[in-house]
């Protein structure tokens, strides 16, 4: 569910769509999730923004769902 969410959103704001890949490894204690977000070398700056604040605001969006879930998450941006 926000392995979805997150990859529609990253395909919004980089200029190749087609190679962003999302990968989730959830813990063995099960409270915790690596997110890792594959995209191009183009394309991790605009997915890190400006002095990082466009990740900051999708870590934002992600840390909501802990309120839900009790998970937390850590997202990590890589390129291909």
């Amino acid at each position: 569910m926000i392995d979805d969410f997150i990859k529609s959103y990253i395909q919004k704001i980089v200029l190749n769509p087609e190679k962003v890949n999302i990968t989730m490894d959830i813990g063995n204690d099960g409270t915790t999730c690596d997110i890792v977000i594959y995209a191009s070398d183009a394309d991790v700056g605009r997915i890190i923004g400006k002095n990082g604040k466009m990740i900051s605001s999708i870590k934002t969006l992600v840390s909501a769902c802990k309120a839900k879930n009790g998970m937390s998450y850590k997202i990590v941006v890589k390129s291909i």
